[in-house]
Parts: structure tokens; sequence; C-alpha cells
């Protein structure tokens, strides 16, 4: 069974953010870490993978997505704090 990733990269704690959707979790943050695409995650130095969830549905993994991008910054931060209190970068365990 796919699996799809709701997840976030940050380029330091409490520093910018990045929330992204994807199937490969472990191939789209090697991308990010590697600057593979030009834009917001290069520009900004986001390449730490802070939190990610799990979901079986693509549809379920956009809808949380695009929610996610809506909240309150501190509201991304609080989500990130209850699993990963030192924004550990959790991209060890995938690579």
């Amino acid at each position: 069974m796919k699996t799809y990733f709701v997840y976030i990269m940050a380029s330091k704690k409490n520093g910018t953010l990045y929330i992204g959707v994807t199937g490969d979790l472990a191939r789209r943050v090697w991308q990010h870490k590697n600057n593979v695409h030009e834009g917001f995650t290069q520009k900004y130095g986001v390449h730490r993978l802070v939190w990610y969830e799990v979901h079986r549905e693509v549809t379920e993994a956009i809808q949380r997505e695009k929610q996610m991008k809506k909240w309150r910054r501190q509201w991304k931060i609080n989500l990130i704090e209850q699993e990963n209190p030192d924004w550990e970068d959790l991209s060890d365990d995938l690579l």
C-alpha cells in the first residue's frame, strides 16, 4: 500500500518553516538538503526535517498540507514541539 507524507522542514529551531507533501519522504528530504530545486527552501536554508505524519490517501495528505499552511505560525511550532521539542533533524533515520 502506498503512503504519503505531510512534513515540515525548518532552517533552525524557531526558524523559517516549509510545509510539503510527498509520496517519498526520504527522496524529497534529500532534494531539500541538496538544493536540487531552486526556490524557497534553497533561498532560506530550510534543510532540517523537524516533523512529519503518514497518510494512506493522497487526497488526505494534500488536504492536511493545505490546512496546515493556513495555520498561525505558533500552531505549527506547537505541533513540532509536541513530538520534537529540540527540533532535531529527523532525516537521519530516513537517509
